[in-house]
């Protein structure tokens, strides 16, 4: 729906009704007030004759529209991306979200996607109605205004984290974009110190099987790295970013506030504020449309309205709980990851209750001989696997970051000896984010579907398309 061409009746009729599954799908601009609101928003709905509808915020700030402070455009959930077109301009937009083009520009965005900047330019424009500079520079006002809104960070700080290079330059622009000055949008006068933890809300639209999703995780939980309680997910996490690092904590929680998760971060993260709210959508898959999963899955969605797939915080991390995870239970899993954790973490200084340590990096992996890692209690064959996945993510020869060319990242990941159909799929359903993905030789898949070979279980899954790893969460709530 990101890329179609905007109905006008349609998208009022849904601004109309408030109707949230097109939530972040468009916004719609006001001309008698020059406001661009999200289809959600309660305010008064306008006339038709004074309604514009855009693709995306930045359309419509290109046209001189400022955003609504009541519904708060920062906040839209984002969108699964499903074919080629559009899972690359999803892919641009993830990497302009980490900063990436402010890093290597728009040469060194399309070379990560593995397309030219012409083409790139070309698809951006199509699906999201501007170019990629003029979007990273609204993403950059309104991550800001997120900021001011929702953090007591000193304003100098938030123009930093939001990617400016400089405060008279964020100034400058916010004034020139919205008709304010930054300052208007706090409510109080910021203290003198930052509390431990900032807090943001990050919407998604419903249903959403949250309790479902801690359920999953609470089963795979590392001990150390995650506490998952009854209503919270909470974890250490680790940035690098422009040759620092950054770590903390940080907890996920279900919002008072209506379809929307309520996210607090170390403070020690404020200068990296966007890359770990888009961890947050990541991980915990608020780009899901779960009505469009639902219209494809049929009956076998129908008891579990809104599940997600599990997404994660690090590729890595994700693609070492695959391989240790191998031909065992999930409580075993967890047991040999509890115990390289223990063997290889690094603690953090402000670690809360439960979540003081670091999952070990590639490179620090990479740097262990095998027999080391099979002394934690792992076949010989499987601790070499590991390492070798950890050097070649270490030495950048695979990104399990997300975004390229997810065929292209499956045949790599199975270049590796050990690491089979089962273990690069999973990787790509949870790691690089394949809404497409199929577990055509898993067991429980297999026993769920009533079959014992893959090959017509895969066969069978061409009726989920485009939704197969949607359907895979699916058999297995049914049948855990």
């Amino acid at each position: 729906m990101r890329t179609m061409m905007l109905d006008a009746e349609s998208c009022y009729r849904a601004l109309a009704t408030h109707d949230s599954r097109f939530d972040g799908r468009f916004f719609v601009g006001v001309s008698s007030t020059r406001i661009y609101c999200r289809p959600v928003c309660t305010v008064r709905t306008p006339r038709r004759e004074n309604c514009h509808f855009f693709p995306s915020a930045a359309a419509a700030e290109v046209e001189g529209y400022r955003p609504c402070l009541r519904c708060r455009p920062e906040l839209a959930p984002g969108n699964a991306s499903v074919d080629a077109t559009e899972r690359l301009g999803q892919a641009a937009v993830d990497l302009i979200e980490n900063g990436a083009l402010d890093d290597d520009g728009l040469e060194g965005l399309a070379e990560r996607i593995g397309v030219t900047s012409r083409h790139l330019r070309r698809v951006f424009v199509a699906q999201f109605g501007v170019a990629p500079v003029e979007y990273a520079q609204t993403q950059r006002l309104l991550l800001a205004k997120h900021l001011l809104t929702d953090t007591a960070l000193p304003i100098t700080e938030i123009a930093l984290a939001s990617g400016f290079q400089s405060l008279r330059r964020f100034n400058a622009l916010f004034k020139a974009r919205y008709r304010m000055a930054p300052s208007r949008l706090r409510k109080d006068a910021a203290p003198g110190t930052l509390p431990d933890m900032l807090e943001f809300g990050l919407s998604y639209r419903p249903p959403y099987a949250f309790d479902a999703l801690l359920d999953f995780l609470r089963a795979r939980e590392i001990e150390g790295v995650e506490v998952v309680t009854a209503h919270a997910y909470r974890r250490t996490l680790s940035i690098q970013h422009r040759g620092a690092t950054h770590t903390g904590t940080i907890e996920i929680r279900r919002s008072p506030r209506k379809s929307a998760l309520a996210v607090s971060v170390s403070a020690s993260f404020a200068p990296v504020v966007p890359h770990v709210l888009s961890r947050v959508k990541h991980a915990f898959d608020l780009g899901c449309d779960p009505t469009q999963v639902a219209a494809c899955l049929g009956d076998l969605a129908a008891a579990h309205p809104g599940l997600r797939v599990p997404g994660t915080f690090d590729g890595f991390e994700l693609a070492a709980r695959a391989v240790i995870g191998q031909q065992i239970t999930v409580r075993a899993a967890r047991t040999l990851l509890g115990r390289l954790v223990r063997e290889l973490a690094t603690p953090i200084d402000r670690g809360s209750d439960g979540a003081s340590l670091l999952f070990p990096t590639a490179p620090r992996v990479a740097a262990c001989e095998p027999a080391q890692i099979a002394r934690l209690g792992m076949p010989s064959s499987r601790a070499r696997t590991l390492v070798a996945l950890a050097a070649a993510v270490a030495r950048s020869e695979i990104d399990l970051g997300g975004g390229g060319d997810v065929e292209a990242a499956i045949a790599k990941l199975q270049s590796i000896a050990g690491i089979g159909t089962w273990t690069a799929h999973y990787i790509a359903m949870r790691a690089l984010r394949w809404p497409d993905a199929f577990l055509a030789n898993d067991r429980i898949v297999l026993k769920a579907m009533n079959e014992t070979r893959p090959a017509r279980a895969l066969a069978r899954s061409e009726a989920w398309r485009p939704w197969r790893a949607y359907a895979v969460m699916h058999l297995w709530k049914g049948n855990s």
